[in-house]
């Protein structure tokens, strides 16, 4: 039996986007209430070269998503403020996305390293201490991180976009009809949720980076700035592997913590919400040459960009 394709996206402002094989489209409640979509034509070829590439892909991949991910935010913003879409350069892109990554970077990946080695210069600590206490610093950081960003309303609006992305992606899954009452019974929760592969990306840094601990300082700092995208792909292929496994009892043990986390990232949504999701998610499995029964929802389509 062929391995079906694993659809999944990201929540925006007032809308989801999805991605398929072919397309990624990103629909938007606008203020009048109606629903605005835009497509993104993927390179196929392209995915599936590097689809064959273990951890090149991861890296890809993860790449292609701050990309992508980028463009479906700035079309929310444009519709959600209802005014005209501006549309960024790929250099215009490229400095955004880098500038994202470098603050992520320094937030939950030097900090600790500075908080923990200063901890351990103060109290003559060892190196396994500090280790210790570098990785619980972390964890710390990304977790409050979510809980303080989540007590805005405009984010836990997103939040509860993306509990309905999770539920539509469910409802395809289960091979059920992408109806608003057939998506609306499906939890929240999805093994492949980006909220799982950040909490794996903190976790496995841990012991990858305590193999450094010998190193001096300057080089460990240099390691958690170029590692990153090293430490990522293996949490992606562990992703991979435990998401084709989420019925294993023992893998669903593993995953426990990874899963609760996303309580933090989702919230229930409502019936306007899962429209949404469900418009993305059949846009793009139209692209895929899917058919699916769903329920007819009027919008508003714009030109398609090719990626």
């Amino acid at each position: 039996m062929a391995e079906r394709f694993p659809y999944g996206g990201q929540a925006v402002m007032e809308g989801v986007m999805m991605r398929g094989l072919h397309r990624a489209s990103v629909a938007v409640r606008s203020p009048s209430g109606q629903i605005v979509i835009r497509d993104r034509e993927l390179n196929l070829a392209r995915r599936v070269f590097w689809s064959r590439l273990p951890l090149l892909r991861g890296i890809q991949l993860l790449g292609d998503a701050l990309v992508i991910g980028m463009w479906a935010l700035m079309f929310s913003a444009s519709v959600t403020d209802d005014q005209a879409e501006q549309p960024l350069s790929k250099g215009q892109t490229a400095l955004l996305v880098a500038t994202s990554v470098g603050i992520s970077i320094a937030l939950f990946f030097v900090l600790p390293l500075l908080v923990a080695s200063g901890i351990a210069s103060w109290a003559k600590l060892g190196i396994y201490s500090r280790e210790t206490i570098e990785g619980i610093t972390r964890l710390l950081i990304f977790v409050g991180y979510l809980i303080l960003v989540g007590r805005t309303a405009e984010i836990r609006r997103v939040f509860g976009y993306h509990g309905a992305e999770h539920k539509a992606v469910s409802a395809y899954e289960a091979g059920l009809p992408l109806t608003v009452e057939h998506v609306r019974p499906f939890t929240t929760i999805h093994p492949r949720c980006g909220t799982t592969l950040l909490l794996i990306v903190v976790v496995l840094s841990i012991p990858v980076f305590a193999l450094l601990g010998t190193f001096p300082f300057w080089l460990r700092l240099l390691s958690r700035i170029i590692l990153v995208p090293f430490v990522a792909a293996l949490a992606y292929e562990l992703m991979r592997l435990t998401a084709s496994k989420a019925t294993n009892p023992i893998v669903r043990g593993l995953m426990t913590p990874a899963l609760a986390l996303q309580r933090l990232t989702t919230r229930e949504p409502d019936d306007a919400m899962l429209e949404v999701a469900i418009a993305a998610l059949a846009r793009v499995l139209a692209a895929d040459g899917q058919t699916i029964e769903t329920q007819p929802i009027a919008v508003d389509i714009r030109p398609a960009l090719t990626s």
